[in-house]
């Protein structure tokens, strides 16, 4: 029988190649460049093909059924269940703090103390260092004198204008000459304040950038002052993860060069998507209790941006794709009509989703414990019989 199936090939070959006698040829066929004659004889091999395959699965059907020899194809299978399915984007970005800043000398002069070295902890207001004042705290002094005797006046003409006594340009020339005198003690003070070089924010100095003795000047950095505490994550999300990726999402963050990885969410979402790279960006809570985090270190971000409680998951090398682009599998199912002991391989066509890792997600095509091919999925046909080897 197996010779007979040998000779119905060569004579489909035979056929294919204008083997008949008084039977142009293919290659003078092709050669004429008829289109309509050539249209004709694809026709006619078409038919004898499709009629000696019909004729070969009747011999096949048979073989199997006078071959007693077991000659089925040898396959492993996987039961799939619907199990929790998380799947995770997986960016870069760069460890930040808000509170890493360098202060700034708001006045002019010689830094003539400075009170803190690196290292130290400060409290928000705690006084760093002062500049020479230039002689300002004398004439504040002078002014706080000249205000006391303003005010002084001002009172006793109140007091006579209250009792009807003098007149009201007297009383309103007091007022306003104490006013004046108020004010300009007020200013002075405040270019006096602007000496003493105080912390924005509680943190550890950093650098002393300016040593004592050294004249100063706005713009000129003294102190670099950082808060370890409110630690976050700085990211670039592509655009395609703007529905997805939002506030509240939980986070994997690995910081390679102190070998820690922090569980944690999203706390910010921008609003703005950067033209160049057409990414919005993020921000991550980093806990900091041991202080080992550090601005500007990298990290890996791991956003889990969809779970399915329910997926199906199978292995990504048992999904096999037709020439129209559809993917299948085979799956393996005792035939209750048989009294054979092996399976049935079966083509389902299915629609998949995300991908973790070496497994995808079935959105359809498939229900738990339905049992897949995975090994020998690439050799089987469908409506082979097939042998499940037990692993």
């Amino acid at each position: 029988m197996k010779k007979l199936v040998l000779l119905l090939i060569a004579a489909i070959t035979l056929a294919s190649c204008g083997g008949n006698k008084g039977e142009q040829s293919i290659d003078d066929l092709i050669a004429e460049g008829n289109l309509e004659a050539i249209q004709t004889r694809r026709d006619a091999v078409k038919a004898k093909q499709t009629e000696i395959q019909a004729e070969l699965d009747l011999l096949d059907a048979k073989i199997r059924e006078l071959d007693k020899s077991d000659n089925s194809a040898l396959v492993t299978t996987h039961v799939i269940s619907d199990t929790l399915f998380k799947h995770y984007i997986e960016i870069q970005g760069n460890v930040e703090t808000k509170q890493n800043v360098i202060v700034y000398p708001e006045y002019q002069g010689t830094l003539t103390r400075v009170f803190v070295k690196e290292g130290d902890r400060v409290s928000k207001g705690q006084t760093l260092a002062r500049i020479d004042d230039g002689g300002l705290g004398s004439q504040v002094s002078q002014l706080e004198v000249q205000a006391q005797l303003a005010k002084t006046t001002y009172d006793r003409q109140k007091r006579l204008w209250e009792q009807k006594i003098g007149s009201e340009i007297q009383y309103l020339q007091a007022k306003t000459n104490y006013e004046s005198a108020q004010n300009a003690v007020d200013q002075l003070k405040s270019q006096l304040a602007k000496t003493a070089v105080r912390a924005p924010f509680s943190g550890v100095i950093d650098d002393v950038i300016t040593d004592q003795g050294t004249v100063v000047a706005p713009g000129q950095g003294i102190f670099r002052i950082v808060n370890l505490k409110d630690m976050y994550v700085k990211a670039s999300v592509p655009e395609r993860y703007l529905s997805t990726v939002s506030k509240g999402k939980d986070v994997e963050v690995e910081i390679p060069m102190i070998g820690e990885t922090i569980d944690s969410k999203v706390r910010q979402t921008g609003n703005y998507i950067n033209p160049n790279n057409r990414s919005f960006t993020i921000e991550v809570d980093v806990p900091n209790q041991g202080g080992v985090v550090k601005p500007n270190l990298t990290a890996r971000v791991r956003i889990n941006d969809y779970t399915n409680e329910k997926a199906l998951l199978v292995p990504l090398n048992v999904i096999s794709e037709n020439a129209e682009g559809n993917q299948y599998v085979y799956t393996a199912a005792k035939d209750t009509t048989n009294t054979s002991e092996n399976a049935i391989a079966t083509r389902q066509f299915i629609t998949t989703g995300k991908t973790q890792g070496d497994k995808i997600e079935v959105l359809t095509g498939l229900k738990a414990g339905d049992a897949i091919i995975v090994e020998g999925a690439r050799s089987v046909r469908d409506g082979q019989e097939v042998k499940i080897l037990k692993l």
